[in-house]
């Protein structure tokens, strides 16, 4: 989510430069590595394969992304930017056996910039913005009966967070709204539809990504206002309430995606001054991180999920909004 983008964006800069700067790409200085500093191999390798596949039936930017049954879903996103009333409403259902698109029910509440967890075989998109206005939006998706149910409210309405989910619990963390960057930890519970608040994030960020392995949930990367791109990685631990400093990323980024195959945190793409094709993985077993293959097109602002241990990597910014679909084999 840029000011790089078009001219529509030039007002909302000029009034929030100062506030927006770190969530919106604008470079302003590198963070140093947090504790834990990333070990990584000496030079990157070819680990992993990249394949291009049909793209999106349109140009999207920050759309919320999630796996169901073999069906990759990518829902909302915009194809101009988050200060113009055009979020899209869409939800496009992909078949990696067909390598076919299919436009499923529009989803009530149109929004960019939104994240998505599935629990029990139901797509939850979360927050999000459409014309500049955060959402606290919560709705669900079946894909058995093609259609969506209105949620409790997120407690905070945000866009740019981030989200994983442990023991069928979505935990909503980190994010953007007007003149704050958030450290909030939201809980829903599907089952009582509620929400919770827990222990804030030690580093307040948008733009970040997350995974969930081993019952805890990974959260990297992200901007901030006076901290630039950040290779932060920090660790929750829902059993305790609690947070942990890990490795550092190798490459400070945000606008990033993430997604989680065989128990390794794949991060993908981004931007830190320039669009990053770069692909990381880490083992929290570990704590160590991998440069793998590069993606072949680098770009921020996409969104990320797996079917069959494989990753696909769908839509983006690069100058303009993309529509492209790439797969990762690790």
């Amino acid at each position: 989510m840029s000011p790089r983008l078009p001219f529509v964006f030039t007002l909302f800069i000029l009034a929030f430069t100062s506030i927006v700067s770190g969530c919106s790409g604008i470079p302003t200085s590198t963070l140093a590595p947090h504790s834990g500093e990333a070990r990584i191999q000496p030079t990157p390798r070819s680990v992993g394969s990249w394949s291009i596949k049909r793209s999106l039936p349109r140009n999207t930017g920050g759309p919320a992304v999630g796996a169901i049954n073999g069906i990759l879903y990518v829902a909302g996103g915009t194809e101009q930017g988050y200060a113009v009333p055009d979020a899209l409403d869409t939800l496009e259902a992909y078949d990696p056996s067909t390598n076919k698109w299919t436009a499923k029910a529009h989803m009530p509440t149109a929004r960019s910039y939104s994240a998505a967890g599935v629990i029990k075989g139901i797509l939850y998109v979360v927050g999000g913005v459409n014309n500049n206005v955060p959402s606290n939006a919560v709705e669900a998706y079946d894909p058995v009966t093609n259609t969506w149910t209105t949620k409790a409210p997120m407690p905070t309405a945000r866009a740019l967070l981030a989200v994983g989910v442990i023991n069928d619990i979505l935990y909503a963390v980190g994010g953007w709204r007007p003149l704050r960057f958030l450290d909030t930890v939201e809980a829903y519970d599907p089952k009582t539809n509620t929400w919770t608040t827990k222990h804030y994030m030690p580093t307040a960020r948008c733009n970040l990504a997350a995974g969930a392995i081993g019952g805890k949930l990974y959260a990297v990367g992200g901007s901030r206002s006076g901290d630039g791109y950040l290779n932060v990685v920090e660790a929750y631990n829902p059993a305790t309430d609690t947070w942990s400093t890990r490795a550092s990323m190798p490459t400070a980024r945000s606008d990033i995606a993430a997604s989680v195959i065989n128990n390794v945190l794949y991060a993908v793409g981004g931007y830190n001054g320039s669009y990053l094709n770069t692909v990381e993985a880490y083992d929290p077993s570990t704590n160590t991180w991998t440069v793998n293959t590069s993606m072949p097109t680098a770009r921020e602002d996409l969104g990320t999920g797996v079917v069959g241990r494989r990753l696909y990597a769908v839509g983006g910014y690069n100058g303009g909004f993309l529509p492209t679909n790439e797969a990762f084999t690790p």
